[in-house]
């Protein structure tokens, strides 16, 4: 018996990377896990952010969001603390909000080579330890080369526009099952669990799919 997960998230969306770490060890309690299929699906946070930017996400969020410099600081402060305690070290207010379309059309080429759970951690991290630019190619095709992908395929799906039907189908699908936020965990096709939930939360979540499959 297999169960699948499909995860929406965003690479620049930092509850997404925490919500991660959390399902990844829900997983690792969870005795049937070599049962559980995941399936990462694309969302975008911000569909309408440039492709490249001199802004950091805390001047973004003050230009496009009115918040002041004090509100920006107390918000990463907290989100920041929850990330540590996953063993995560953010530099939020160094980070760089770009479009990510692009990204997950990267995504899309390693899942077809199996390197898109690689791929997805090493952009998560970029983004949200390294305060990397991934709207710089350059960085971006030195995180798909480390993944096990070759240039010339990643450069060929950037200057052009394969897996966009992947992308947009997922985001079409999102919109299906009602999710406008991300993290966003659905199991077996019926279950929404929404939020960076706690371990326990999403072990539940888990445990309750099989037991009803079984």
């Amino acid at each position: 018996m297999t169960v699948f997960v499909d995860v929406w998230s965003d690479i620049v969306c930092p509850w997404c990377y925490i919500g991660k770490r959390r399902f990844e060890s829900a997983l690792a309690g969870f005795t049937h896990r070599d049962e559980v299929r995941v399936r990462w699906r694309a969302f975008e946070l911000d569909p309408n952010a440039p492709k490249v930017s001199d802004l950091t996400v805390p001047q973004r969020l003050q230009r496009d969001h009115g918040l002041s410099a004090e509100q920006v600081e107390q918000m990463f402060a907290h989100v920041t603390e929850l990330a540590a305690a996953e063993g995560l070290t953010y530099r939020l207010a160094e980070a760089t909000g770009v479009n990510t379309f692009d990204l997950h059309r990267l995504l899309a080429l390693a899942a077809e080579r199996e390197a898109g759970d690689t791929l997805l951690e090493s952009l998560m991290h970029a983004q949200h330890c390294d305060a990397a630019n991934l709207g710089d190619r350059d960085t971006v095709l030195a995180l798909t080369s480390a993944a096990g992908l070759a240039d010339d395929e990643v450069t060929a799906v950037l200057d052009g526009d394969a897996y966009a039907d992947t992308v947009r189908a997922d985001e079409d699908q999102a919109r299906r099952l009602g999710v406008t936020g991300v993290p966003a965990f659905v199991l077996v096709d019926r279950y929404l669990v929404s939020g960076a939930q706690s371990v326990e939360v999403l072990g539940a979540a888990l445990n309750r799919v099989w037991r009803e499959a079984a």
